[in-house]
């Protein structure tokens, strides 16, 4: 199973990151408020950066990874 870490961009200008094994799905939790706590409220959301990973745990420290970044070191950010 793929799992992905994404970074989206919120339309408060804020930055939220995490991992999910189905995007499209998780987007739409985000959108219907069903999401992260953090994203509720903050939509429409841009999708600014996604990464395929081999593993959940991969993905995990991955996401940790990224969440240590600043945020303009984020912004840097290109996906593979």
């Amino acid at each position: 199973m793929t799992w992905i870490v994404y970074v989206l961009k919120c339309s408060d200008g804020t930055l939220y990151t995490g991992i999910t094994n189905n995007l499209r799905s998780r987007i739409t939790a985000h959108r219907n408020g069903e999401g992260a706590k953090y994203t509720r409220g903050r939509g429409p959301f841009v999708i600014f950066y996604k990464e395929k990973c081999k593993s959940r745990s991969i993905a995990s420290k991955r996401e940790l990874e990224i969440k240590k970044l600043k945020r303009e070191q984020k912004l840097k950010l290109k996906s593979l």
